[in-house]
């Protein structure tokens, strides 16, 4: 592993934990490099601000960890690892909810949503005349639901579990995937 990354995981890790105790508005780089034992200019070479450290986190702990869940198969799993990242970082994710850095949360959700979707609607559309635009639609579509159902479950203390959510949601969306793109399928331009 790189110097570079190595600085940067140290960064990360000195960021959740001043958010296990502090709300990330109150977190100043002061403190996140006093925590990690770097000064200001190393931070500063890594990342521009403390948001831009929280959007490195969510993409290279959880976004690049669902990659492999991109097909109709597998997608509920990769869904079961994005619920299981938020319930194993709950400080972090509740902290960055409640915050200014909420967008991020919600990029990153989107983010690894739509990438598992696309995939598992690209796949069930391969013998189709399925639009790309119509494609897209669909993606966003499901992508939307799913984050607002993150959201809430975050809102509401994080009783479900994970596994339980994932079941109703498979319940829910099978064959529904299908259904909508054959709604449009050789529709005219």
């Amino acid at each position: 592993m790189s110097n570079s990354l190595l600085t940067k995981n140290a960064l990360a890790h000195s960021l959740k934990r001043l958010m296990e105790h502090l709300p990330l508005n109150k977190i100043s780089v002061k403190q996140l490099v006093d925590d990690c034992g770097v000064n200001r200019q190393t931070f500063y070479y890594h990342f521009q601000d403390i948001f831009e450290l929280l959007g490195w986190i969510y993409k290279t702990e959880a976004v690049e960890s669902v990659a492999a869940y991109r097909s109709y198969s597998t997608w509920s799993d990769g869904f079961y690892r994005i619920f299981c990242y938020i319930e194993n970082n709950r400080a972090f994710c509740c902290n960055t909810l409640d915050s200014l850095g909420r967008n991020h949360l919600d990029a990153y959700l989107y983010e690894v949503a739509y990438d598992l979707l696309i995939g598992v609607v690209h796949e069930l559309a391969e013998d189709m005349a399925v639009g790309e635009d119509d494609k897209h639609f669909i993606a966003n579509f499901y992508t939307l639901a799913f984050t607002g159902l993150v959201i809430q479950w975050m809102h509401n203390g994080m009783k479900e579990p994970p596994k339980q959510i994932v079941e109703k949601l498979s319940g829910l969306m099978e064959g529904n995937f299908l259904k909508a793109l054959h709604k449009y399928e050789n529709k005219p331009s």
